[in-house]
């Protein structure tokens, strides 16, 4: 047989709580991430105006945003798709 040295076993001992320690961080940072990805989940806002998804036509819907009362031209309509 192989003569084992007194060490050899704390040798392993510390490379085995080195291993553990580096998998129990890494358990923590995909728990971390997946509950992050999990609470920002659809949060996509857009810069449309409020109530236009209900207007009949989409002059209808420009005609009632606030944001857009003081249009230039009745017949200078341009809509960009």
């Amino acid at each position: 047989g192989g003569i084992e040295s007194p060490t050899a076993g704390a040798d392993v001992a510390v490379i085995g709580g080195v291993i553990a320690a580096v998998v129990f961080v890494l358990i923590c940072l995909l728990v971390v991430m997946v509950r992050y990805m999990y609470r920002h989940k659809g949060t996509y806002h857009t810069n449309e105006a409020k109530g236009t998804e209900f207007a009949e036509s989409a002059d209808a819907a420009l005609k009632n945003d606030p944001a857009l009362q003081e249009a230039v031209d009745e017949s200078k309509k341009e809509y960009f798709i």
